[in-house]
């Protein structure tokens, strides 16, 4: 940054995704998610730096350059939904066009049959054909998100990641997008949905990692963490209890700055079961990272 100064956006970010396995990231903004996404598809800034390795198969996403980004990874390896899907349109061209061209470069698809390969595509969506001749700025929020999604799908990528992809959509269609993708996974692809939406990623997921302050803190299975016992970390469980469906309680006050991070667990100012072992910064063990996690459900 500025003045030479560091900032550690994500830390030590550590897990397996498997074919046919979806794998929802939560957590609350700005905690590092969708930085996360961006360096395993080469789309950090250019004061960015990374170390560690994110292997796909035996190519290393992370030292990977440019050019085989470009020509071999995105998209036909790697698909993205992006979280701001009307920035990743092209502005001058219907969204027809920048299926059919998809289509074309993903598929080896005839230009005959380029128009019907598109709706479908857009149908898979929920994108109505209707609006397939429209410009981006023509298009609602809820639309472009749905034309994002429509884009990143026809490469049917062995990994897909999908960055808020229920943004700006109603209920009915947030559950058809997310049985969609994960369609997608129960293919033998892999989908790793970040996402605010805790009951999108209820619906679909496989297991659940929690990001706080740039690290992850709770790593489990999705039929645990939404059901019995329930999340270990008391942030994780701290999400769930915010939600109107649940306690309604929010998480009392604000994640710290990725720039002033404290030494010790970066939870601890807002966490009741905060002691003096919290000092220092848990590791992750045995799916979670905290030196006071729930054992138990709730009342047990």
């Amino acid at each position: 940054m500025r003045g030479g100064r560091e900032i550690a956006a994500v830390t030590d970010a550590s897990f397996r995704l498997e074919p046919g396995e979806c794998l929802a990231l939560v957590g609350e903004s700005g905690c590092g998610k969708s930085v996360l996404a961006s360096a395993l598809l080469g789309l950090l800034p250019a004061n960015a730096r990374t170390e560690g390795q994110a292997l796909l198969g035996d190519l290393d996403l992370l030292t990977a350059d440019e050019r085989t980004l470009a020509r071999t990874v995105r998209g036909r390896r790697v698909g993205l939904v992006p979280q701001s899907p009307a920035a990743h349109l092209t502005p001058v061209r219907t969204v027809r066009a920048q299926l059919e061209e998809t289509v074309r470069e993903l598929t080896g698809a005839r230009k005959g049959d380029l128009r019907t390969a598109a709706e479908a595509a857009a149908e898979r969506a929920a994108f109505p054909a209707g609006h397939l001749d429209r410009y981006p700025h023509q298009l609602s929020g809820g639309l472009a998100q749905r034309a994002a999604t429509a884009l990143a799908l026809v490469g049917d990528a062995p990994l897909l990641l999908a960055d808020e992809p229920t943004t700006g959509l109603d209920r009915d269609l947030v559950d058809r997008t997310v049985d969609e993708l994960r369609r997608h996974a129960d293919t033998g692809r892999a989908l790793l949905m970040i996402t605010h939406d805790l009951a999108a990623a209820q619906r679909i997921a496989d297991r659940v990692a929690v990001m706080y302050a740039g690290r992850i803190v709770e790593l489990t299975g999705a039929d645990r963490f939404f059901g019995t016992p329930g999340p270990r970390h008391p942030y994780a469980r701290g999400l769930l209890d915010a939600l109107p469906e649940r306690a309604f309680t929010p998480i009392p006050g604000m994640p710290p700055e990725l720039g002033s991070l404290p030494d010790g667990c970066a939870f601890a100012a807002r966490c009741e079961r905060a002691g003096a072992a919290c000092e220092s910064v848990p590791a992750l063990a045995d799916e979670v990272a905290c030196h006071h996690p729930f054992q138990e459900a709730p009342g047990a």
